[in-house]
């Protein structure tokens, strides 16, 4: 693990059975709330990507927002939100995904990107893949080039980096938490 790995790392706290018994929250509202955290989480992105050229990052609605606008920033790249169905104003292309007891669907304007355009897609944490994998779907609908789905933890126990790594997806993730 690298200096920024480690130290955002520890600084997310973990609140044990939450929102049921058995389940560990991974809370990054420390890492935002902690400046010197937060630059470092940035600066892991922006490291991982300055030089290359990329045309928009998408973020996963709603905490990848947070990572999405200042990764965008720094990139010089435009922003795209990827939303919660019925919050688009315009016309949208939507995709459903499964979720443990149901169904949800994900969003995004018809005229997100242009075809070929380089994009990151970017949320917080990487769970049982199916919000991200929702989201690549879209933007390959619109003709887009996923460069990498990126977030800042990994849950490798529920199997979404593998399913995305098994979509042809590159994954990138600042840290993970694995059996814990």
């Amino acid at each position: 693990m690298d200096y920024f790995s480690e130290s955002i790392k520890k600084a997310i706290r973990t609140v044990p059975d939450w929102p049921k018994p058995g389940v560990s929250f991974r809370d990054i509202t420390t890492v935002l709330q902690d400046k010197t955290a937060f630059r470092k989480l940035i600066d892991a992105f922006v490291h991982r990507y300055h030089g290359q050229q990329i045309d928009a990052v998408a973020a996963v609605d709603a905490r990848g927002f947070i990572i999405g606008s200042a990764l965008a920033y720094e990139l010089n790249a435009s922003l795209v939100l990827v939303r919660k169905k019925g919050k688009l104003p315009f016309d949208t292309l939507v995709e459903d995904y499964e979720l443990e007891y149901g169904t949800a669907s994900v969003e995004l304007h018809k005229d997100a990107f242009k075809p070929g355009d380089k994009v990151i897609l970017v949320d917080d944490l990487i769970a049982t893949g199916g919000t991200m994998l929702a989201a690549t779907r879209l933007i390959r609908r619109i003709g887009a080039e996923i460069v990498e789905v990126a977030a800042m933890i990994d849950l490798p126990d529920l199997g979404g980096s593998r399913k995305l790594q098994e979509d042809g997806l590159q994954v990138y993730t600042v840290c993970s938490f694995e059996g814990e």
